[in-house]
């Protein structure tokens, strides 16, 4: 049975977004897959996005990146986006990887994005497998 994915990836960082979904796409690459990409402005609007795509879809992967800054917008980001999207998966009964990355410099980020996308990716299809 083919399922459907979402990849919902905030787009504030291009270049890192970039990797997070080619990492995301390689682990999907022998599957049968249905794979729609949603880009959004950044990664506090990736849970409304999911949500209101919950029943179109069999998993969702979350990817993006917050970089800390000298306020603390990053963590009241952080937070609001992790809980959310961590009710949204129990709450609906499906799996949503999360793969966005969150550091303290830009550096960190681009050596975590080439990684972070494929791990998210996994983790959905393991729950889809085992769960």
């Amino acid at each position: 049975m083919k399922k459907k994915f979402l990849i919902v990836a905030s787009n504030y960082y291009k270049d890192l977004t970039k990797n997070l979904i080619n990492g995301s796409l390689k682990k999907f690459n022998n599957i049968k897959k249905d794979i729609t990409i949603i880009k959004v402005p950044g990664t506090f609007e990736i849970p409304v996005v999911i949500s209101k795509n919950l029943n179109r879809y069999d998993g969702f992967i979350a990817l993006g990146c917050v970089i800390k800054g000298k306020t603390p917008h990053f963590d009241f980001i952080c937070n609001a986006t992790f809980v959310s999207l961590s009710n949204l998966s129990t709450e609906s009964k499906k799996p949503i990887g999360n793969g966005i990355i969150t550091a303290l410099n830009m550096s960190q980020a681009k050596k975590r994005s080439h990684l972070k996308g494929k791990e998210a990716a996994n983790a959905v299809l393991e729950v889809i497998k085992n769960g």
